[in-house]
């Protein structure tokens, strides 16, 4: 075991080393791009005084990749694995650090600083977001649970819209109609009224789409208005969005069926309808040497499943506020930030049957950064409290705990555009509403904590950026699904239930770089290494399902001529396995993804192929068979053409 991790973590490092050559052999003198800002920590501030990893993806970024969701962006651009959202609607789960299917219960996704992660385990459908309002992405990697709480300690995804960063106040306009294989049809809008102080902005999409298997049609429409007010000092505004999704379900397949034939549907009637509307307020405001922000959300959506056996019809109230303060003094010797925030949240499920359930948080958080200027040297000290109750109709033991994470940071400034990093801490999450409703009779579920150590050295130069990373996290308690563990069915024959797991461990190695090769030619690299492991028990020394334990990516910009881009992307992922016992195998998948855009003054042009050589793949699997053959299989799409014409005004 040890040789074979040994192993991988060498040739991602042989890998990250050779692009970090390739790409600083140019660079003979610093001339630093740039420098990049980020809201990792609430407030902007730069990336290279952050003592952990931080990817942003720009909107320009998005647009040049052809990606039409956010997590489609996350996957196509920094080679984060991925799998098929069973739901429908163009939407993925993607998994920071090996979380498996468990992923989004393990990070968090923050949008214009919301939170969008939901109580139970439907997942964060990331797709009603409109991909024209997005302004930047940014990812957290590894331990976010001081500044975002339960749930965090893969990461924390945090999605800022144009509007609300207060960007682009001026007049304009975008539509872009988007048509291609498997019956796509696709309109997205976006546009921005600026009158003074005041600010209108408004991004719709509505998609239709065949899908690439047999009742997998979908409908997705999607609109966000924000209206804002400001000046030097103080920002206010109220946004309001809604997004309808309705989508066939084909269901799983056998591997038989799928290898007959993957675009077949175990199901030609199920089908699924969510309807989601968002309310909320934010203000920010600058007092001195005080920044202060404020953000206030109320989230509503109703959700319905059918099959000739079953039906269900559940409605979701959620309610988020966060409250945060920021204070930076800088002397001639030592500079100070210190942070204090709190958050709130109120989530709500009522369904048929009927059954209620609830889920109620209260955190509060301070962070303080301080740094020594004359060597570069920041130290970070942070802390949050957060106590949680969760309900549920018919569970006699739900949640009523609190929890604490802390972290401890150092950063370096070494010159030249290098800075290197090291960290430690505790995150956790508590079960959700769904796990506490399957247990094995006569137990309930302890909160799951988590050991996280990271080390990091990043590089900025005159032509780009690399970035290099190690991490672990030793979890205990770990909260997950046991398809062989005793549970309430057992009396009837059929064994599983949500359990607290032995330990096991998250640990790898991760790099990502970007190099001008040129003026006209850009270079993205990414390469991981990880392993999601058993330490003890049961599953003593297996994988952790659903966890590929390499991944790499490429993708090159190419401005052909004046006017002229084409996009390319590779990427790699390796087999992994849809079962703890690991007696099953999916498959290595590599895809291939091609983008040509003309731009023509206020118009642009685009042909998009996605999964170029047609790869036959997929990315999600529930089950294995006595004889070790992966089933419950959801095929993803072949080779898929897309033209898309776009106007800005």
């Amino acid at each position: 075991m040890k040789s074979r991790v040994l192993g991988a973590r060498v040739s991602v490092l042989g890998v990250a080393l050779c692009a970090a050559y390739s790409m600083g052999a140019e660079a003979q003198s610093v001339n630093l791009l740039r420098e990049v800002v980020v809201t990792a920590s609430r407030f902007s501030e730069s990336v290279d005084a952050l003592p952990y990893g931080v990817s942003v993806i720009t909107a320009q970024e998005i647009e040049a990749s052809g990606a039409t969701s956010v997590s489609e962006a996350i996957m196509k651009i920094l080679g984060v694995p991925g799998r098929l959202d069973t739901s429908g609607g163009n939407n993925y789960a993607v998994d920071l650090r090996g979380f498996g299917q468990t992923s989004d219960s393990n990070q968090v996704v923050i949008l214009d600083g919301r939170r969008l992660n939901e109580q139970d385990l439907s997942g964060t459908n990331m797709g009603i977001i409109p991909i024209e309002s997005v302004q930047r992405i940014e990812v957290i990697r590894g331990n976010a649970a001081v500044m975002y709480g339960e749930g965090a300690t893969g990461g924390a995804i945090l999605i800022s819209t144009k509007a609300g960063q207060g960007v682009e106040r001026h007049n304009a306009a975008v539509v872009s109609a988007s048509t291609g294989s498997y019956g796509l049809q696709e309109l997205r809008t976006s546009a921005t009224v600026a009158a003074g102080a005041v600010s209108l902005d408004v991004a719709g999409s509505e998609r239709k789409s065949d899908g690439h298997r047999d009742n997998f049609a979908s409908t997705n429409n999607n609109l966000d208005a924000t209206v804002q007010w400001s000046n030097d000092w103080l920002r206010v505004g109220a946004q309001a969005a809604r997004n309808l999704l309705h989508s066939g379900l084909p269901g799983s397949l056998t591997a038989a069926q799928y290898d007959a034939d993957p675009h077949t549907a175990k199901s030609m009637v199920n089908y699924g309808q969510i309807k989601s509307e968002v309310y909320g307020v934010f203000a920010e405001a600058i007092l001195e040497d005080w920044k202060l922000g404020f953000d206030y959300g109320e989230r509503n959506k109703k959700q319905a499943y059918y099959s000739p056996s079953y039906y269900s019809d559940a409605n979701v109230d959620a309610i988020s506020a966060n409250l945060r303060a920021r204070n930076e003094r800088k002397g001639e010797t030592f500079a100070n930030v210190f942070t204090v925030g709190a958050d709130m949240g109120d989530w709500k499920y009522d369904d048929l049957a009927p059954s209620k359930a609830r889920s109620q948080s209260n955190a509060i958080y301070i962070t303080d950064d301080i740094s020594y200027l004359p060597s570069g040297t920041r130290l970070s000290l942070g802390v949050r409290n957060e106590t949680v109750k969760k309900t549920r109709d018919g569970v006699a033991t739900g949640v009523d705990d609190s929890q604490t994470a802390w972290d401890v940071g150092l950063t370096q400034d070494l010159g030249q555009g290098v800075h290197v990093y090291g960290r430690t801490g505790q995150s956790f999450r508590f079960a959700n509403v769904d796990e506490i409703n399957f247990v094995t009779p006569g137990t309930s579920l302890k909160p799951q904590t988590s050991k996280d150590v990271e080390l990091g050295a990043r590089w900025q130069y005159a032509k780009g950026r690399a970035e290099l990373r190690w991490y672990r996290s030793d979890l205990n308690n770990e909260i997950g699904y046991d398809g062989t563990a005793i549970g309430p069915n057992s009396v009837f024959g059929y064994d599983g239930a949500n359990v607290n797991f032995d330990p096991t461990r998250r640990e790898g190695v991760e790099f990502e770089g970007r190099h001008d090769i040129s003026t006209s030619v850009a270079l993205r690299v990414n390469a991981a290494a990880r392993q999601a492991r058993f330490v003890s028990g049961q599953y003593a020394d297996k994988d952790v399902a659903l966890v590929p334990a390499h991944t790499a990516g490429l993708g090159l910009d190419w401005k052909v001529a004046a006017g002229h881009l084409l996009n390319f992307g590779v990427n790699w992922v390796s087999s992994q396995s849809p079962d703890f016992a690991n007696k099953c195998t999916m498959p290595s998948y590599t895809t291939v993804d091609a983008r040509y855009s003309y731009s023509m003054k206020s118009a642009e042009f685009a042909l998009g192929v996605s999964n170029l050589g047609d790869t036959k793949y997929y990315t999600q699997a529930y089950g294995c068979t006595a004889a070790g053959v992966t089933t419950s299989i959801y095929p993803e799409a072949g080779r898929a053409v897309t033209a898309t014409a776009k106007l800005k005004f």
